[in-house]
């Protein structure tokens, strides 16, 4: 069975999205937008919703990015949906442990243990700035930060057993003091004392996803994550990568299946041909300067002069890149098998920035995704739709029913927990 998460963010994907006369722009404030999108999708029977989020603005002009907080967001949307999974991105660079598991572990409970957490470390200097950094700290710096941050909160999450809580009216004890216990956790980073004061989550840990791109970051994805969410422009880069986790995952000694879900942009249309319509819609509406403003902040250099119909000009290999290098691998490998123009380069980056992209009839996008699953390219998806709502109520009402039909995905939920969805255990407690 694949896992279909909905990646939630905006109008849609694409950086045009919010142009497109049947945008939601005006509504990106109401959490009720945001309630549809997920009832939308648990109509469709998808593993989870995601947010990602970001700790600074600039550019307002070119579109929108951040608007409500995520974590707020899934509060509201724990309550007008019923079976699920909620992921928000947590930065381990900004959160500390004890807030973080405070926080996950609430909403764990509010939803009924549907919560998962997606660990990054953020990456530019103007999110550092607003937390007290004069500069983002380097790379080995944060992952160590990281792989401190992910112990602490699990263990503030295990400092609760599961039957911690007595609730004896007639003996006067509420809870068992020797099932709670500090953790004492002293650290390169943070000094915890714990326990925590929210009960064990109904998951025993909510679901750890990571997008580990660099040599580092795939190693803790390896040995920490219980699921992964990927950037692959093609099947060959996502064999790649699929393959390199699994091998890391076995090394790490792990016998968890550890799912790795691509980001996947769709257009869906009746025939090939309307579908290619509804992409060049979007593409035309597509502003230059932010185009090419989005493109320097992927690969780390001013692009504002470059020649729009003349071909990229040379990039640094990846091993000189200081950036996030996933996405950058990404459009180096967009490079190498296209050679596009500079214009050409930004239609492709425009939905998704180098995610795969399918195109085409029902029928056409389960064929490619079924591929992609038959040969170790993924577990499943991270559905990026273009726009939004159109985007994903045509995979859900379109492409759905096509995977169900093939045996490839749930026509019910058999499971409440996105432990259960994702086919992970539930952690032991202490």
């Amino acid at each position: 069975m694949l896992h279909l998460n909905l990646f939630i963010f905006g109008c849609g994907h694409h950086r045009a999205a919010w142009r497109h006369r049947a945008s939601a722009a005006e509504r990106l404030g109401d959490i009720a937008y945001y309630e549809e999108l997920a009832r939308i999708a648990e109509r469709g029977k998808l593993d989870a919703i995601f947010f990602a989020d970001g700790a600074s603005v600039s550019h307002i002009e070119d579109g929108p990015r951040w608007y409500l907080e995520p974590l707020t967001m899934l509060a509201a949307i724990s309550r007008a949906t019923e079976r699920i999974g909620l992921i928000s991105t947590v930065s381990s660079t900004f959160y500390t442990p004890f807030h973080a598991a405070r926080l996950v572990a609430s909403l764990d409970h509010i939803s009924g243990g549907r919560m998962g957490w997606n660990v990054v470390t953020s990456m530019f200097d103007a999110e550092a700035r607003n937390h007290g950094y004069e500069a983002m700290p380097d790379h080995a710096w944060r992952y160590g930060r990281a792989e401190e941050f992910i112990d602490v909160v699990l263990r503030l999450w295990d400092s609760w057993a599961d039957d911690a809580l007595v609730l004896d009216r007639a003996q006067g004890i509420y809870g068992a003091a020797e099932r709670v216990r500090p953790i004492g956790h002293h650290g390169a980073h943070f000094l915890v004392d714990g326990p925590l004061t929210v009960p064990r989550p109904p998951q025993g840990h909510p679901v750890l996803f990571q997008a580990g791109a660099s040599a580092q970051g795939r190693d803790l994805a390896a040995r920490r994550a219980e699921a992964i969410y990927a950037v692959a422009y093609d099947l060959a880069a996502a064999q790649s990568y699929y393959r390199d986790i699994k091998r890391r995952v076995r090394e790490a000694g792990r016998s968890d299946p550890v799912p790795i879900m691509p980001g996947l942009v769709t257009y869906v249309g009746s025939t090939e041909a309307e579908a290619r319509a509804k992409q060049r819609e979007l593409d035309e509406l597509l502003p230059q300067e932010a185009s090419l403003r989005q493109l320097g902040m992927y690969v780390g250099q001013d692009c504002m002069a470059w020649e729009m119909d003349a071909p990229v000009p040379p990039l640094p290999p990846l091993s000189a890149f200081e950036g996030p290098k996933g996405r950058y691998a990404t459009i180096l490998r967009i490079i190498e098998a296209e050679q596009p123009t500079v214009r050409q380069l930004l239609g492709r980056l425009a939905a998704g920035g180098g995610h795969c992209t399918m195109v085409g009839t029902p029928e056409q996008i389960a064929d490619q995704m079924e591929h992609w699953a038959a040969h170790e390219g993924a577990d499943g998806f991270n559905l990026m739709p273009p726009t939004l709502p159109g985007g994903i109520t045509d995979f859900v009402e379109q492409v759905v029913p096509v995977l169900q039909r093939r045996g490839l995905f749930r026509k019910e939920y058999e499971t409440t927990t996105l432990r259960g969805h994702l086919g992970l255990r539930r952690p032991a407690g202490p």
